[in-house]
């Protein structure tokens, strides 16, 4: 008999992790102790998955607001610089606004709107439709926006960005103008030096700025790209994917991962005689449909994981061969059909119908996003997860 349960991803507890930190040991004695706990057996093509947070800790992947400032000072001038499209966020970005501030005269902060990129909104759509606004080509000094939206207040944290963002860039010693505007293009109209904040739109940003006659352009991603007086880096994302760790220091996206996920792989296998995966992951990729954010904040999900995890899904879509290929099908007949089908597919599954409505997303994305939602971000104590099940179908025994 097929067995009942298909995917179950659990949260495995695992000590705080501190700098220095063995982590691919801690990892492998985590996971076999949280099987021996729960009674469940360790199998192939199970996955283990940390949380980047770990990872980075483990590292001691960290830098200072002073450690940013001199790094933006060195490749921006310390005059006055363009810092545009960050997302409005206390937790990842703020603190690198400040130390940003620090190397600069003065600032000039051009914010998207009516939301940052990742969804938190400044005002709401319906608001610019009442006013006349235009997102794609109007551009709105602090003035003209107080004018218009008055104090908006973000519905969960209860923060206004902008009047927040304007007094961390004051207490920073820096001045400040602020505007708003979605064309990168807009800030060189105050200066040709800028920080293009973006996330997933950042190379795009880049090239227009450039063309359009910047002269030092330099994303969130290539600042602290080496260290600065023995801080942490990253060398591939710079301080995208950052977290506050204290009001002056901030723990950076993990690096040099790679060699971590194949030891934990090799380690699990030597104790158990079973191949398993292995991933790190960050934010997962999925949108909220309430408060309209979208969570991936990180610049990818999942900075490093074995070679099993590459690619996508392959997978027949059950609902359509029940309904269509099948319809005349119930019962043990149905079934069969359904397992001798699935025992067939061969080769790619892209543009067959048959696997229409099934999630054409990367693995990693898809299970970095379970593994999120699992362990959560609060005080659960569960920055390990482990799934198994994933790869089975309706066939597998």
């Amino acid at each position: 008999m097929s067995r009942m349960v298909g995917t179950v991803s659990r949260g495995v507890r695992a000590p705080i992790i501190r700098q220095g930190d063995n982590l691919a040991e801690i990892v492998t004695n985590c996971v076999l102790d949280a099987a021996a706990d729960d009674g469940f057996a360790v199998r192939d093509r199970d996955i283990v998955a940390m949380t980047e947070a770990i990872v980075a800790r483990a590292q001691g992947n960290y830098a200072s607001v002073a450690d940013i400032a001199e790094d933006v000072r060195t490749k921006l001038g310390g005059e006055t610089i363009g810092v545009i499209f960050p997302i409005l966020s206390r937790n990842r970005f703020a603190i690198c606004l400040r130390g940003i501030a620090m190397g600069a005269r003065k600032v000039v902060l051009m914010l998207s709107y009516p939301s940052d990129e990742v969804g938190n909104h400044l005002v709401s759509l319906d608001a610019l439709d009442e006013k006349g606004v235009d997102p794609y080509k109007d551009v709105l000094s602090l003035e003209k926006y107080r004018e218009l939206f008055g104090y908006e207040k973000h519905p969960f944290t209860g923060v206004d960005y902008v009047e927040y963002y304007e007094s961390l860039i004051r207490e920073a010693g820096a001045e400040v103008e602020i505007i708003f505007a979605n064309d990168p293009r807009a800030v060189l109209d105050y200066t040709k030096n800028v920080i293009n904040c973006d996330i997933h739109t950042r190379a795009r940003t880049k090239r227009l700025l450039k063309a359009a006659g910047a002269q030092r352009v330099f994303g969130l991603d290539e600042i602290l790209t080496a260290p600065v007086n023995g801080s942490g880096y990253n060398e591939k994302y710079g301080l995208l994917g950052t977290n506050k760790s204290t009001e002056d220091q901030v723990k950076l996206f993990p690096r040099d991962c790679q060699d971590l996920v194949e030891d934990i792989q090799k380690r699990i296998l030597d104790a158990t005689g079973k191949h398993v995966e292995v991933m790190v992951y960050g934010d997962g990729a999925f949108k909220d449909p309430v408060g309209k954010i979208w969570e991936l904040a990180d610049p990818v999900v999942s900075p490093a994981y074995t070679a099993g995890l590459e690619g996508t899904p392959n997978e027949l879509k059950l609902k359509y061969l029940a309904d269509n290929d099948y319809a005349e099908l119930s019962g043990d007949a149905l079934k069969e059909a359904i397992k001798s089908r699935i025992q067939e597919k061969d080769g790619s599954l892209v543009g067959n119908m048959v696997s229409e409505g099934t999630t054409p997303r990367r693995l990693t994305d898809l299970i970095g996003s379970l593994c999120d939602l699992t362990s959560g971000s609060g005080d659960k104590g569960t920055p390990i997860v482990y799934i198994q099940g994933y790869f089975d179908n309706y066939t597998t025994e």
